[in-house]
């Protein structure tokens, strides 16, 4: 390990996390209900960067299905984004004739978009 131990800048986390609470449509209070936390506390996670302890981290990041990758890994491939993350959670919810309009779809996006390349 270096010698060098720069600070993480937690403040895209913490959009990540806002962006996602407002997704679902939760106040700060519902969430930090949810997580146990102060509803201050999450703001300032979400406005400020402040760092969470390692249990809030996962906690947050497995009740919204954020990927880590794209902010330990902000220049590389991500294995699976948080958007893909978040679609397979919905997916999961739907049943299997749901699953045969949403593959017919995506197909078609696919034809779609090489048919424009």
């Amino acid at each position: 390990m270096s010698k060098d131990k720069s600070k993480y800048d937690f403040k895209a986390m913490g959009q990540a996390i806002k962006e996602a609470r407002i997704k679902k449509g939760w106040m700060r209070e519902q969430l930090a209900q949810e997580v146990d936390l102060a509803p201050r506390y999450i703001m300032s996670l979400e406005n400020k960067g402040q760092h969470p302890s390692f249990q809030v981290f996962v906690d947050l990041m497995t009740l919204f299905n954020i990927s880590v990758d794209q902010f330990l890994y902000p220049d590389g491939e991500n294995e699976k984004s948080t958007r893909r993350r978040q679609l397979d959670a919905t997916l999961d919810g739907l049943g299997e004739k749901d699953y045969i309009v949403m593959e017919a779809t995506a197909k078609g996006l696919k034809e779609a978009r090489e048919a424009g390349e």
